[in-house]
């Protein structure tokens, strides 16, 4: 990965900040981007000061306008994109009967549309360099979750659209991951919408429990590295997945029990 360009959205913390110092570390020159302009340059600073070549830039995944001044500058500063890694992400937790749909509107634009723009415009540079594209999804892209209507129905909109993307690039030599990390320490949940659309503030779940942003982070190096098509990380991850696939009633049992665990 050394000299490879990798642009990270949401990359001013969590498993986007993990995954910029982790190629950075291996050589990689990093594009950062992110809403929270204080947090962007104080994570821009702290990799700079490892010797990492990182630029930072601030947008809204969820803004088209921003996405194509991400990419031209991008290119304008490092010259080329190698690898495109769409990480910003929203979550969100209500019971459906209660939600203002406009909640799920919001996540759909950052989960999903955010990333097939940002895809959109950035593939004349992936093909050129036969790089790779990886989609930071979750296990709730494979088996929907209670209270998560809408950040599940954008997680499996990512998926179909990575899958397809990788059967159509498949010729081009270009790499497409679709990476679901599990529960991981981070501030999806604290950022988190409610019914009306203001986030949550407080973890309902247990992060000290949770695998870590840099574990995560490696992770997804390797599978990008070795070119992957699917990672799904955590055991829980995993059996969620192959479950549904064959006992999707019982299923449906063993997630609700697992997620009436969260507080209220």
């Amino acid at each position: 990965m050394v000299n490879k360009v990798i642009v990270i959205t949401g990359g001013s913390s969590g498993i986007g900040k993990a995954l910029a110092r982790e190629f950075g570390k291996r050589g990689s020159k990093v594009v950062i981007t992110g809403r929270r302009l204080e947090s962007l340059r104080a994570t821009a600073i702290e990799l700079k000061n490892e010797n990492i070549d990182v630029f930072a830039f601030a947008g809204d995944a969820a803004s088209p306008e921003d996405n194509a001044r991400l990419a031209e500058e991008a290119v304008r500063h490092f010259g080329k994109i190698d690898i495109l890694i769409n990480n910003a992400g929203v979550s969100m937790r209500a019971l459906f009967q209660e939600l203002d749909t406009e909640v799920i509107r919001r996540v759909m634009e950052v989960n999903f549309f955010g990333a097939v723009t940002l895809t959109k415009l950035c593939l004349p540079e992936l093909i050129k360099n036969k790089g790779s594209i990886v989609g930071i999804s979750s296990a709730a892209g494979f088996r929907g979750l209670p209270g998560r209507t809408g950040y599940s129905a954008s997680k499996f909109a990512l998926n179909g659209f990575l899958e397809a993307l990788r059967t159509e690039l498949r010729q081009e030599g270009v790499h497409v991951l679709t990476a679901c990390p599990g529960y991981t320490a981070s501030d999806i949940r604290k950022n988190a919408l409610t019914k009306d659309g203001s986030p949550q503030a407080e973890s309902p779940r247990d992060e000290n429990k949770m695998m870590s942003a840099e574990e995560c982070a490696a992770h997804i190096y390797k599978a990008v590295k070795k070119r992957k098509a699917l990672l799904i990380l955590t055991w829980k991850g995993k059996l969620a997945v192959w479950m549904n696939r064959f006992f999707p009633t019982f299923t449906d049992w063993l997630v609700l029990k697992e997620m009436e665990k969260e507080k209220q």
